[in-house]
């Protein structure tokens, strides 16, 4: 009974783990494209029509002592959550896009020991395909089951060579960022700790292309303390078509106090977008203090002209 339920739990979590598509080589294994007869490859990269048919060769290296097993199959590509990298999806997924029009000639092959295998695959266009960029990857699975960090849990690994298909038509770049949300983080009083902010937003891809798009940020209004722009880092290399990606990054140094507007602005190629937060930032001890004193200033100067004031000639009030 203990043996059925870890095989369950390992097909289970075998499927719903999207392999990879970072990599072409994971240092036991490879994939990638056979160089044409003018230069090496490191990606597949192919125009077409809708309505055909292309074809093309991978090679599978095996660089262990041992043979091994893959079953191939073509995977649409995608931008993960978490940080906008670039995954496929899992062999039993449901493929829409480039892993639809995908088919290697063989889907199962046995590689010998240092050894590599040269395998064709071909991808078939469908008439109604939108034109721009189609992104996936041939993937080679390891049919091997590794254990993994408990007792119950399997893990199959895979390697992928990325697939650019560009449908011919007209090239559409589309950028927008959406939902900016801005949180200061600062010392009640300046200058006696570190000021840290994080900026939230989203980056969406409205065109038919894939972008590489660059993030900037700027404050504006009045604010104290730190820089009022900055080049934001953690931006995906690669924005696919259609796809939206939530990205954080904390600011440290950031202003400590002021209002205004934090717009963040992203480009890509003809691409631009932008969207902007409102912020209000006030170190409340701060202001406390700020206003006991203006209070005791206007006190102290009531006072003052209460007691250079003329008596009345009658001595009365």
């Amino acid at each position: 009974m203990r043996r059925a339920l870890v095989a369950l739990l390992i097909i289970v979590l075998t499927v719903l783990s999207p392999a990879r598509a970072g990599a072409a080589d994971n240092g036991e294994w490879s994939v990638k494209p056979a160089d044409s007869a003018i230069t090496p490859r490191a990606a597949f990269q192919l125009p077409a029509r809708p309505g055909t048919t292309l074809s093309d060769r991978a090679i599978v290296t095996n660089t262990t002592a041992k043979k091994l097993t893959f079953r191939l199959y073509v995977a649409d590509a995608y931008n993960t959550e978490r940080d906008g990298g670039l995954a496929v999806r899992g062999l039993k997924e449901t493929q829409r896009d480039v892993g639809s029009w995908g088919k290697p000639e063989r889907e199962v092959v046995t590689v010998p020991a240092r050894s590599s295998v040269t395998v064709g695959f071909t991808l078939t266009v469908p008439r109604g395909a939108s034109p721009g960029d189609h992104v996936g990857a041939l993937v080679a699975v390891d049919e091997r089951v590794q254990s993994g960090a408990g007792s119950h849990i399997g893990v199959q690994r895979g390697v992928g060579a990325r697939i650019y298909l560009r449908v011919h038509g007209p090239a559409k770049p589309g950028l927008s960022v959406e939902d900016v949300r801005f949180t200061a983080q600062a010392p009640q009083i300046p200058w006696t700790g570190s000021s840290k902010s994080t900026v939230s937003y989203t980056l969406h891809n409205t065109g038919n292309v894939k972008l590489d798009p660059r993030v900037s940020l700027h404050l504006g209004g009045l604010f104290v303390g730190g820089p009022g722009a900055r080049q934001l880092k953690n931006v995906p290399g690669e924005l696919l078509p259609g796809q939206k990606v939530r990205l954080s990054e904390s600011w440290s140094g950031a202003p400590f106090a002021g209002w205004g507007d934090v717009t963040v602005t992203a480009t890509a190629e003809k691409a631009r977008g932008a969207g902007s937060d409102g912020f209000l930032r006030v170190p409340w001890l701060l202001a406390g203090i700020l206003a006991l004193l203006i209070a005791a200033w206007l006190l102290i100067r009531y006072r003052r002209r209460r007691a250079r004031r003329p008596a009345p000639a009658d001595g009365s009030e």
